[in-house]
């Protein structure tokens, strides 16, 4: 039976973990070819080892997503390996867990240049290889912190503005037949909120590991678990397919009802 993506190219940032990684498995399992675009390469290999021998065709790319001629390294080299480009699914994300008086210039910064303008890079550098495969389809992660605004300023700020751009380039694009949608998940169990990572700071106080803050999130879910990336893997893999060929400039809350509340 075909792949909902048969035929397809994606180059997923933030593929190697989390709800990145969540997508280049699902995408790879519906019958496209993944490119993982990412720092962390150990992590990336790890994944690849798993999806080529299980069939499907992945590559890593290593892509700092603040910098503007990596970008172009890695639309060139996904294009140069898999012969075009057709999804490119905005991913990578960071954050620093302090309230806003805390919250330096310095982070402030990396937080937006990681969050919102790496995805307006990634838009502008990846366009033009969409049209040249006849439009496509971009993805980009908001946050339940794009409709219920609260604790961490840097990242709620950032994810705000992923919605306006997220718009903004599907009618910018829209005449190439590329479109352009986000998805704003709302608690998912990754190690983004879970761990200690360089991008994602985490302590006792923030960390799921801790019962009581996995409590709260639980109870401000009200279909009463929280997301996995397999549920936002799900979700882009309809708005990055031709079922969805209709849809652009949407956004998607896939929260368990978390911004009803």
């Amino acid at each position: 039976m075909p792949g909902r993506l048969d035929g397809k190219v994606a180059l997923i940032t933030g593929g190697a973990s989390g709800i990145g990684e969540g997508q280049a498995r699902l995408f790879s399992s519906e019958g496209a070819k993944v490119v993982i675009a990412d720092m962390q390469s150990e992590k990336a290999e790890v994944v690849i080892g798993e999806i080529n021998p299980a069939g499907g065709e992945a590559a890593f790319v290593q892509l700092d997503v603040r910098d503007e001629s990596q970008w172009q390294a890695a639309v060139n080299f996904t294009e140069e390996r898999f012969g075009g480009l057709n999804i490119l699914c905005n991913v990578a994300g960071t954050n620093v867990r302090v309230g806003f008086d805390e919250l330096t210039i310095d982070q402030y910064r990396n937080i937006i240049d990681v969050n919102l303008n790496a995805a307006y890079i990634g838009c502008r550098t990846a366009g033009p290889a969409l049209a040249r495969g006849g439009g496509g389809a971009i993805l980009n992660i908001g946050s339940l912190a794009s409709t219920k605004h609260g604790g961490s300023s840097g990242y709620t700020i950032s994810k705000t503005a992923i919605i306006g751009l997220t718009k903004n380039v599907a009618l910018g694009f829209a005449s190439q037949g590329t479109r352009c949608n986000a998805i704003s998940p709302g608690h998912v169990d990754t190690p983004f909120i879970r761990g200690d990572n360089p991008h994602s700071r985490n302590d006792w106080s923030t960390s799921l590991e801790n019962p009581e803050n996995y409590e709260r999130r639980l109870a401000g879910t009200p279909l009463g678990r929280l997301q996995t990336p397999a549920d936002i893997a799900y979700a882009a893999l309809f708005l990055c397919s031709d079922e969805a060929s209709m849809i652009t400039g949407a956004v998607l809350n896939v929260d368990g009802g978390a911004a009803l509340t």
